[in-house]
């Protein structure tokens, strides 16, 4: 026996068994009696009792006319799913917006066709559909007022795309969470974080996103020299090496510009580089600008301060 499973005891194992059989048996007797004993008083007894809910065979020689509608319409409307499907990906091959519009309309022609489907099949066994369109409206008229939350959720959703607030693959900020947008659904949308995991969220509850991908985004690099520069010196030789740091970091679009001295820490001067690239690249690029002004400064003898304590003692007073 594996640990973590428990095998079923001998007793279990043959009820299961009966309860499979007599199912087997009640199935078989309801198709196959009036075949196998023809004229019979127990073929009259089976096929007035179980025959009227297991005689498959009847139900298939009375309705195949009907059965092979039904196939004829799911196959008519699968193609046709299909079809719509392929025309949603070629028009919204090209962009972050088209994609986002192309997984919104995708879902609307999924569910549409099983809508169509599911009325022309019940159309075809006899169904009266206009009864049942207008028993469905007062039906979904009575849920909608249980349901006002997936209605919000459905025309926030639709405001998202529309008003171009965000689109798949777009950074958004909401609140304390940041992540990449994956998909936008009629009801929800998912966000990927930087370790990787997923985080769905209501369209609804989507208030005050901060789309940090509308724009190049900047990557800050703060590095500290000692006092003992000569900051004119330092100042130059970061002014000279940006063409070569842009080079080193081909994921950079703008810059890398030098702003200056950025503070006068307790231990250092801290001299500030930025650059501008896309959110997605924001962390990489800073990594790299870090990498390359310490490659610099150590290649130029330019001195980065640790942090460090002076201690300064009084001399004792000269006894008078």
């Amino acid at each position: 026996m594996r640990l973590g499973f428990k095998e079923k005891p001998k007793s279990e194992k043959i009820r299961i068994i009966v309860v499979t059989a007599i199912i087997f048996i009640c199935l078989f007797l309801g198709m196959f009696a009036p075949i196998i004993f023809p004229g019979t008083g127990f073929a009259n007894v089976i096929n007035n009792s179980l025959g009227k809910f297991f005689n498959l065979i009847n139900f298939f020689t009375n309705n195949y006319v009907v059965i092979l509608e039904s196939l004829a319409i799911v196959i008519f409307v699968w193609i046709l799913d299909k079809i719509m499907l392929l025309l949603v990906t070629l028009f919204t091959r090209k962009g972050q917006r088209s994609e986002t519009i192309g997984n919104l309309l995708k879902s609307v022609v999924k569910y549409l066709s099983v809508i169509i489907a599911l009325f022309l099949i019940l159309s075809a066994w006899g169904v009266q559909t206009p009864t049942l369109l207008a028993g469905a409206g007062i039906v979904g008229l009575a849920l909608s007022f249980g349901a006002q939350s997936l209605i919000e959720d459905v025309f926030s959703g639709l405001f998202i795309i529309f008003e171009k607030q965000f689109s798949v693959g777009d950074v958004i900020q909401i609140n304390d969470f940041r992540g990449m947008v994956k998909e936008i659904g009629i009801r929800i949308t998912k966000f990927e974080d930087l370790n990787g995991d997923i985080k769905i969220i209501n369209n609804s509850d989507i208030r005050g996103a901060i789309n940090t991908s509308s724009s190049l985004s900047p990557a800050i690099c703060d590095i500290s020299i000692s006092y003992n520069e000569d900051i004119v010196r330092v100042e130059e030789l970061i002014k000279k090496n940006l063409d070569s740091i842009k080079k080193a970091i081909p994921d950079i679009v703008e810059g890398p510009f030098y702003f200056g001295v950025e503070k006068l820490a307790d231990s250092s001067v801290v001299l500030r580089v930025v650059a501008r690239t896309k959110e997605t690249n924001k962390y990489s690029v800073l990594r790299g600008l870090n990498r390359e002004l310490k490659l610099l400064f150590d290649k130029n003898k330019v001195e980065i301060p640790f942090p460090q304590i002076v201690v300064h003692q009084e001399k004792e007073a000269k006894a008078e």
